[in-house]
């Protein structure tokens, strides 16, 4: 009996060995049936090595990036920045500083007078917080591609000083002041404008616009465009002022009566639709703050008269003569009304206006 148990355990041990055996053989089988070929182990390794290299070259390439242009970064200057030999920068900051500055007419700019006998008019920008390096960097770059702007129609930036709230930009005196000053002047009979100087004056403002909408790269919008921003040389020759400045400080486009009527996305039309008022104004010697207009514009006005086939209501009494001018200041009174369009695509663009009004008279 004790033999035949022995016999049982003995045969139930083997069988039990046998079972574990084939289960290792069959987790063994599965193993290498789900394992990857060799190729395919082959091919995950080159992949995987080369997306580790990718990763790798472009973090380096954006490291090297970073560094480049942080190297390339323009340093921030410091004291008087000149960019006119006539300009002494050793002087130009106390001479700017000094109290002894007289406002030129309605415009914000300042008649100074530095060591050497030369006379700037100076524009100064108030109430700035120049705390951010990159901040400061990038009013460095405003204004140098205002400095790079060269036009006859066009106040030049001949130096700037940048303090810590404020920065002081200086130009080319003009002894005439604005037009708003010299329009008051002949409201008030202390001035004669005759149509000829009205007309130059006009087409002095349009090619200065055709120079920063057709010349420029990336293209420049005024965007303040007024009476009291164009300035009259000793010619009466018009220079535009504030040209870039919107982009510095957070200019309002410009008053209402001189802002287009749309007011989501400004374009060079825009500046056309200002031009437009400043036409009227100089055409008719009213600013369109007038009360004259009651609740119309002077854009309305005008169109009104020219469909009624009376514009000649419109015009200054004043600058009245001559047959062949009043031709020529009619034929003007319809390009204020197409510049004063409602729909900017209506309206032509400074390149067109110059063809337009220099074909009125030789110039």
């Amino acid at each position: 009996m004790g033999k035949t148990k022995l016999i049982y355990y003995s045969g139930f041990k083997v069988g039990f060995l046998w079972v574990q055996l084939r289960c290792v053989e069959c987790q063994r089988r599965m193993i290498i049936s789900t394992a990857p070929p060799q190729s395919q182990r082959v091919f995950l390794s080159i992949l995987f090595g080369m997306l580790t290299g990718l990763i790798c070259a472009l973090l380096f390439a954006w490291l090297v990036r970073s560094f480049v242009r942080y190297i390339n970064k323009p340093p921030i200057l410091k004291g008087p920045v000149v960019f006119s030999p006539k300009i002494p920068a050793k002087t130009l900051q106390s001479a700017l500083i000094a109290n002894d500055t007289q406002l030129l007419g309605s415009s914000r700019y300042y008649r100074t007078v530095l060591d050497n006998g030369l006379t700037v008019a100076v524009k100064r920008l108030e109430s700035f917080e120049l705390q951010s390096k990159s901040l400061k960097r990038r009013i460095q770059q405003e204004v140098e591609v205002i400095a790079s702007l060269r036009h006859r129609n066009l106040m030049s930036l001949r130096a700037y000083i940048r303090e810590s709230n404020r920065i002081f930009l200086v130009y080319d005196y003009v002894p005439n002041g604005s037009l708003e000053d010299a329009m008051n002047k002949v409201r008030e009979n202390q001035l004669q404008l005759s149509w000829e100087v009205r007309l130059r004056i006009a087409v002095g403002i349009v090619k200065g616009l055709q120079y920063l909408h057709f010349s420029c790269n990336p293209r420049i919008l005024h965007r303040n465009l007024k009476p009291t921003n164009v300035m009259l040389d000793a010619e009466f020759e018009p220079r535009l002022a504030d040209c870039g400045l919107a982009k510095i400080v957070n200019l309002p486009v410009a008053p209402s009566s001189y802002a287009p009527p749309e007011s989501c996305r400004y374009t060079d039309k825009s500046d056309v639709f200002s031009f437009g008022v400043i036409l009227g104004v100089l055409l008719t010697g009213r600013y369109p703050t007038d009360p004259f207009f009651g609740d119309t514009s002077l854009g309305q006005w005008l169109q009104r008269l020219q469909e009624a086939g009376d514009s000649r209501e419109a015009l200054d009494q004043s600058i009245l003569g001559e047959e062949i001018e009043e031709d020529e200041m009619l034929m003007a009174v319809k390009i204020a009304v197409v510049c004063l369009s409602d729909m900017p695509a209506d309206r032509p663009s400074s390149d067109e206006l110059v063809s337009m009004l220099t074909q009125l008279n030789s110039f």
